[in-house]
């Protein structure tokens, strides 16, 4: 079967298609036909590597969310399972068997049903964005664990970077609990796609002051901050987080150097919290999951232009231009074509 697998870390064209047996399914696992495979930026780091280029053996399949049809089932596993539509989460994490193949052995617990009405597309854009989103969305002391309708009712969210795959999955899971959702972007055309995906207020911050602007929305503050570049806004989110509020960080954008001022939020009680859904709490992730297949069956996670997030498809045999898409910060979701 036709696979993309890298032996070495580096650069995109360290990507390499390769004919590769077939794996049978072991125990507890199943094995998917991928249609599609997504693309986030934890497949290119994990690619890229540290400290320089390095062996990988064996070779590593990159890809951490897909879609597709159940091929087969391993020992302990339903067979009424064989056949069905599913996403995949998280199937390269300490694992050598990621989306980006035609044929993918993935632990049973990490395929979930995808609705017949749902895209291939949509399937493969779910795993580490929207359980990330989630997770961010449900870390306040006060707030709820689980997210669905009126879970976030009375709430105002504010969501750093709206336009990004994590900024558009938290939009979008925050509107479908029914929080007031602030977001911020930097150009008229990304607040186009931030109030696509379902934004209430979106802030150009390159343009307003995001302080000000936030405090006339929510002049008590926000409960909840999905934070993309919290070196760059810790002033803004300290100035903004409501009492009890939490600020969830998902990513470093901006620098990796974060200064704090502390007594400006002991007295609001306000919590930071980082998020990586790998390691994230097993209970944590098994919620959002479940949060995630419902607003799929309601509808309410979507993709497209449309829905705020443009999709840019690349062949299996082009994934080196998908990971330099993603790399290069390309805006929307990158997905490879695995099976048409």
């Amino acid at each position: 079967m036709r696979a993309v697998a890298y032996s070495r870390t580096g650069d995109p064209d360290v990507l390499t298609l390769i004919d590769k047996p077939v794996s049978e399914p072991g125990p507890g696992e199943v094995r998917v036909r991928i249609h599609r495979a997504g693309v986030n930026p934890t497949d290119w780091k994990s690619r890229r590597g540290a400290g320089g280029s390095r062996e990988v053996t064996p070779a590593q399949v990159p890809g951490q969310d897909g879609a597709g049809v159940v091929d087969a089932v391993g020992p302990g596993v339903d067979v009424t399972l064989t056949g069905l539509r599913v996403w995949v989460w998280e199937s390269a994490y300490q694992r050598v068997e990621g989306t980006a193949q035609e044929l993918a052995v993935v632990p049973a617990h990490q395929v979930v049903p995808l609705p017949d009405a749902a895209s291939f597309d949509l399937g493969a854009s779910l795993g580490i964005p929207f359980l990330t989103a989630h997770r961010c969305l449900t870390v306040a002391e006060d707030g709820p664990h689980r997210l669905g309708p009126g879970a976030l009712a009375g709430r105002t969210v504010l969501v750093s970077g709206g336009a990004g795959a994590v900024g558009n999955a938290a939009i979008q899971l925050a509107r479908w609990s029914d929080a007031v959702v602030i977001t911020t972007v930097s150009s008229p055309q990304k607040a186009q796609l931030a109030a696509a995906a379902g934004a209430d207020h979106v802030i150009n911050y390159k343009q307003q002051d995001v302080i000000a602007e936030v405090k006339k929305i929510a002049p008590h503050g926000v409960s909840s901050i999905v934070e993309v570049a919290p070196a760059a806004n810790a002033g803004i989110d300290t100035a903004v987080i409501a009492k009890n509020g939490a600020v969830a960080l998902y990513a470093d954008d901006g620098g990796q150097q974060l200064t704090l001022p502390i007594r400006d939020l002991m007295v609001p009680n306000a919590r930071w919290q980082f998020v990586l859904v790998y390691t994230a709490p097993r209970q944590a992730k098994a919620r959002a999951v479940e949060d995630v297949a419902a607003a799929v069956l309601q509808g309410a996670a979507r993709v497209g232009l449309e829905a705020g997030l443009p999709l840019h498809h690349y062949r299996l045999e082009e994934a080196g231009e998908a990971h330099h898409a993603v790399e290069g910060s390309a805006v929307g979701k990158v997905l490879i074509d695995v099976t048409d």
